[in-house]
């Protein structure tokens, strides 16, 4: 009943949205106009030629009416694929690219999810998002740019683009070195530095949400990091991504911790992942990344090297690899199976961890090892509803490759804000090496082919950007693990809290670095956590508001079970949450 109150007596908050979505306008008559709907996610509809918006806008209105009846009939009442598709024509029906001849059309995914409820935590509609970056913010300008950087410098191995003592030079202007465009890195990250929302340092006119999101210029160990505690000690990539543990009763030689190997049970869990083909980026011409816009299923052409068929995690396609096809709670469990089986100590107000002889009895079912690796999968679910609500029901924001169209056609569009975002001179000279990296010149966007190139095949999920599904999960994941861990106990799996596993420059091993500060369980889960956040802004599918403002919702998540499930137990316990933002919350 307790917990049935705390539940009901939560304030549900307003949800809202920016202005974009009416904001801009067509006009369909001589007296007459309607939203444009470019700067809302509009992937699946039926798209015009040669602006790349959508033909006719009513299909949208059609399609956010499924979204808030949530109607399966409505959504099948919904346009989806080129003009003129329908199942019986077959496969290749309206697509126009040679990558898409045989292609199926997309649905999209779980749009009527956040009309669900929940018995135990927040409902889906009970936590929010404050809005989105607006077209033609020097906020959305700097966003777009970084992703478009980040495009840039998939192939690059990290420890080349950050240095982890943080020693990258990004005041000087000899780029002589260089090695092509997609290999400049610190002309890349100079540039980056240039952009008004970096350089400036007034905050007096933002928002409070703004502000949080607010970054200065970045320095080689800041460079494409999250921004929560731990997210700039040591090494880029976390050490639950790389490292696995000792095996069976702690003599397993194949098991120890830099072989990458993660005790399942009696199994292994292998660290190392696919090794995508280098160089090989998707939907760079127009009616390519139109196919795909109008739902053309490409799921599965991107290739892999056949030599060393798996690596550790050495560039970004390879991050981008794993958050490709992970099982969204997977760095998480895998994350929480390094803990338990290297005898991390739980937080200190969880009950039985005095010795056996004291307390006569041992975590299992609750306060133990079934308890804690159950919970972290089952806040997953709940991240996802509420996720989902954000993307479809209040905020359908666009895609960076949506928007990367938008810049390509600003132009034919004619639309200001654009305008202005492609003129931004820090931006305008990232998208002349982003159109000399796409290569041929392209029959419809000439000389100007401001695509950005993408890490997978099919683009982004059929779902908006903002929030971002993987780092809700991992908010919400990585919460509930600092809260059942001690989080301030040192992490030593390399040997001890000043050393850190990096893979070498093939990715065919880990080895050891000294690290400038000291790697603790909650900067390391916090790191995980903008990994694997951050990993979908290398792919090209989101932006950085996309994660830092997801993984603080999913934290609300997590911490609204905790609280619930903390009065259904007979013991008295309390477990202190340090949060995304600093500070810390007792339950």
């Amino acid at each position: 009943m307790t917990a049935a109150k705390l539940a009901a007596a939560r304030p549900h908050p307003r949800h809202i949205a920016n202005d974009d979505e009416q904001k801009f306008r067509v006009q369909v008559s001589e007296d007459s106009n309607k939203p444009s709907y470019l700067a809302s996610y509009t992937k699946g509809l039926p798209h015009d030629n040669t602006t790349g918006l959508i033909r006719n806008p009513d299909d949208f209105q059609q399609f956010v009416k499924a979204i808030d009846s949530g109607d399966p009939r409505d959504f099948q009442d919904t346009p989806l694929g080129p003009k003129g598709y329908t199942e019986e024509n077959g496969q290749g029906c309206g697509w126009r690219s040679v990558s898409a001849a045989n292609a199926k059309v997309r649905a999209w995914e779980s749009q009527g999810a956040g009309n669900t409820f929940d018995l135990e935590g927040p409902d889906a509609q009970a936590v929010t998002m404050p809005p989105a970056p607006a077209v033609g913010s020097a906020e959305l300008t700097a966003e777009m740019a970084e992703v478009y950087a980040q495009a840039l410098l998939r192939d690059v191995p990290f420890t080349k683009i950050v240095d982890e003592s943080g020693t990258v030079d990004l005041d000087h202007n000899d780029c002589s070195g260089d090695q092509g465009v997609d290999t400049s890195v610190k002309r890349i990250l100079r540039t980056l530095n240039k952009l008004e929302w970096f350089k400036s340092q007034d905050c007096e006119c933002l928002t409070d949400a703004e502000k949080s999101r607010k970054r200065g210029s970045f320095t080689g160990q800041t460079v494409f990091r999250g921004i929560t505690p731990g997210d700039n000690v040591g090494p880029y990539i976390s050490q639950f991504l790389l490292a696995g543990n000792s095996g069976i009763n702690g003599n397993d030689n194949e098991r120890e911790p830099a072989k990458g190997l993660i005790t399942y049970g009696a199994v292994n869990i292998d660290q190392r992942v696919r090794f995508a083909t280098p160089n090989k980026d998707f939907m760079t011409t127009w009616y390519e990344w139109l196919d795909v816009q109008e739902g053309a299923d490409l799921r599965g052409q991107e290739s892999y090297v056949e030599g060393p068929a798996r690596r550790f995690i050495t560039t970004p396609r390879d991050l981008a690899t794993y958050v490709h096809y992970d099982a969204l709670y997977e760095a998480y469990l895998n994350a929480c199976l390094i803990l338990l089986a290297d005898g991390i100590p739980f937080d200190p107000g969880i009950p039985f961890q005095r010795s056996d002889f004291i307390d006569h009895q041992q975590g299992f079912a609750h306060f133990g090892g079934p308890h804690i690796l159950s919970l972290v999968t089952e806040v997953a679910t709940r991240a996802l509803k509420a996720v989902r609500f954000q993307k479809f029901n209040v905020h359908r924001r666009l895609r960076p490759e949506a928007l990367a169209a938008r810049l390509a056609r600003c132009e034919q569009l004619n639309v200001a804000e654009v305008k202005e975002m492609a003129q931004d001179p820090a931006l305008a000279k990232i998208l002349g090496w982003v159109a000399e990296k796409n290569g041929t010149v392209d029959p419809v966007l000439g000389d100007r082919n401001y695509l950005l190139p993408m890490a997978f095949a099919e683009g982004s999920p059929m779902h908006p950007s903002y929030g971002a599904g993987h780092a809700t999960v991992a908010g919400a994941c990585v919460t509930i693990l600092k809260a059942f861990f001690d989080h301030k106990h040192p992490l030593t799996i390399a040997g001890n809290d000043h050393t850190a596993f990096v893979p070498t420059e093939d990715g065919s091993c880990l080895t050891k670095v000294s690290v400038d500060g000291q790697l603790t369980v909650e900067g390391e889960l916090n790191k995980l956590a903008s990994n694997i956040s951050i990993g979908r802004d290398w792919a090209g599918v989101h932006y950085f508001s996309d994660y830092i403002e997801s993984i603080r919702m999913g934290e609300q998540i997590a911490i609204g079970i905790l609280e619930e499930q903390k009065l259904t137990y007979g013991e008295n316990f309390s477990m202190t949450v340090p949060l995304f933002d600093g500070g810390s919350i007792r339950i």
